[in-house]
């Protein structure tokens, strides 16, 4: 209820809009100050003066936004008559939130049992609020409980693309999830010789059909390298040029997250904006990079830059050292590199000269060799911590060498009158 702090919700929610409806200056000053939350740069938000009796004769003229919310100072017998007569007035699959002056349990159960996302008390906590209204808009809009895994490097040649692929094929084969591979390169992109297929598109034209909502022809650009493992068949765009725009790229992704319960993007070599755009709005951020001085310090400038494109917080950027002895005696240790950036790294990885050159000259996924035994044990629980759930590794612990196993809620549409 309104007191309660939920876990914080850290990613960039989709465009919706919602009106809040009140008198009250203090709630109009903290429902505004929300419009500033990284969060809902893409949320259209709009404040009403006025109480539920106002939203109602609204909304019998004007079609309801994707999330109300009202403040009353009077909650007696006759206000969920009211609700009822604001449901009549709204499409169906608005979601409502109301803001009420008694924290009151028993009335708290009826709101929620009649279809209203929650029932919070003022005076409000700006975080709880954002917290709350976030979690009601993906919960009616979601991401279908997709997870979204964003690799960038500190550098070139710190092996993002070989860490991508990584994760990938471990999310896939080895914890079983529905994986989507996909290369942000667009003609950079190598991908089809890691994974050993003939491009037979062009990010550009992936990007179009999205954005176009051909569904038909975008499912015939997607391969399935395993029954858990997808990649965009795609390569041949122009090295010199890119017309790809971020907003396009992430309609892309909105479709791949409505199918794939994990989306891996190999951020290596795109355009600024595109990772701008998808650092914002991954789930998980995998920051890799290596033991040299450079890529050190380049780590420290762009781990800063994630920071604040994620509203100062990097709870959900992991680093990872990469080829650990590749440079030898010349490398900076592991304690002065997070004394440097003042973030534990969250895992290393030892120098393996052949390992990730021979999967990619071979065209065969790293969990497919056994050279790679050590490599993947090292990196399963890292895949584990970027998916975000915990049960991944018992449930893979039980499996093979194989990798095979022996609203109503939300929705104010649950007050409609028949």
């Amino acid at each position: 209820m309104g007191a309660e702090k939920k876990a914080h919700i850290s990613t960039l929610l989709p465009q919706a809009r919602i009106t809040l409806f009140t008198q009250d200056d203090t709630t109009r000053g903290t429902f505004e100050s929300i419009a500033d939350d990284w969060r809902f740069a893409r949320v259209k938000m709009d404040a009403q003066d006025g109480d539920v009796n106002d939203a109602i004769r609204f909304y019998a003229e004007y079609e309801s936004p994707d999330l109300i919310i009202v403040q009353t100072d009077n909650i007696d017998d006759h206000f969920p008559a009211l609700l009822e007569d604001l449901a009549t007035n709204c499409r169906e699959g608005t979601a409502a939130i109301v803001i009420g002056p008694v924290n009151d349990v028993n009335l708290y159960r009826q709101l929620v049992g009649m279809g209203v996302s929650d029932y919070l008390v003022r005076p409000l906590d700006k975080e709880v609020f954002a917290n709350d209204i976030a979690g009601t808009l993906l919960e009616k809009l979601g991401e279908s409980g997709s997870r979204l895994i964003a690799c960038v490097g500190a550098k070139g040649g710190v092996g993002v693309s070989s860490m991508a692929q990584a994760a990938a094929t471990i999310s896939a084969e080895t914890l079983g999830q529905k994986t989507f591979l996909l290369d942000a390169a667009a003609g950079w992109s190598t991908l089809s010789v890691g994974m050993d297929f003939e491009p037979s598109t062009t990010m550009q034209e992936a990007v179009q059909a999205a954005v176009d909502e051909k569904q038909d022809s975008f499912s015939r650009m997607i391969l399935e390298k395993t029954d858990k493992l997808s990649v965009l068949s795609s390569a041949g765009d122009p090295m010199l040029e890119n017309d790809i725009d971020a907003d396009g790229y992430e309609t892309l992704l909105e479709q791949l997250m409505v199918t794939y319960p994990v989306v891996v993007v190999d951020l290596s070599a795109c355009t600024p904006e595109i990772k701008k755009a998808v650092l914002a709005r991954a789930n998980s951020v995998l920051l890799v990079t290596t033991a040299a001085l450079t890529s050190v310090r380049a780590t420290r400038t762009l781990l800063q830059e994630v920071k604040r494109l994620r509203g100062d917080s990097d709870e959900d950027v992991r680093i990872l050292l990469n080829m650990q002895g590749m440079a030898g005696k010349t490398e900076v240790p592991k304690a002065q590199i997070e004394e440097g950036l003042e973030k534990a790294l969250t895992d290393v990885v030892p120098f393996e000269p052949s390992l990730f050159p021979q999967a990619e000259a071979q065209g065969a996924l790293i969990t497919h060799m056994k050279a790679a035994k050590n490599t993947l044990q090292k990196l399963e629980n890292l895949v584990v911590d970027l998916i975000g759930d915990r049960t991944l590794k018992k449930e893979s612990a039980d499996k093979g060498a194989d990798g095979k196993k022996p609203l109503l809620g939300a929705v104010l549409s649950g007050l409609k009158k028949n």
